[in-house]
């Protein structure tokens, strides 16, 4: 029996307590554009994907449940979440909860096997962003890179 492949994610759809309280926090840790904005609803881009924020949380916070955010620094989003008094470890992994609590996972580009197209890259002023030596052999061990 045939079976669809998994191509990726297009969108997480994040429950939150207040969409305009969600935006400001969320806004003083990342730099991001505002997609759209309706009802009880918001969308954050992130080039060919987003964030959509649901008000209405439903349950309680997450502990094992998260979900990993790529950037192109991750020392900045940890200096971030420290300047604005979130919990988060002093180096290693910057793992963090939100006001809602949820678990948010951050992971920086270069370190990942997660990679965007060029013209993604580009369109978001993202060009110049480099795969470390060990995520490019992870790469080339799918036959994902040259």
């Amino acid at each position: 029996m045939a079976r669809p492949r998994l191509v990726g994610l297009n969108h997480i759809a994040l429950e939150v307590g207040d969409i305009a309280e969600a935006l400001e926090f969320y806004g003083r840790i990342f730099e991001f554009e505002l997609r759209g904005r309706g009802g009880r609803m918001a969308f954050i881009d992130m080039g060919d994907q987003f964030i959509a924020l649901a008000a209405g949380r439903t349950q309680p916070p997450d502990s094992h449940r998260h979900f990993g955010l790529v950037v192109d620094d991750k020392e900045v989003a940890r200096r971030a979440l420290q300047d604005a008094g979130v919990d988060v470890q002093p180096r290693g992994s910057v793992d963090f909860r939100d006001p809602w609590g949820n678990h948010v996972q951050v992971v920086e580009y270069g370190e990942i096997q997660f990679t965007k197209a060029e013209n993604v890259l580009r369109g978001m002023g993202l060009e110049d962003l480099e795969k470390s030596e060990q995520a490019l052999e992870e790469l080339r061990a799918k036959g994902l890179a040259p």
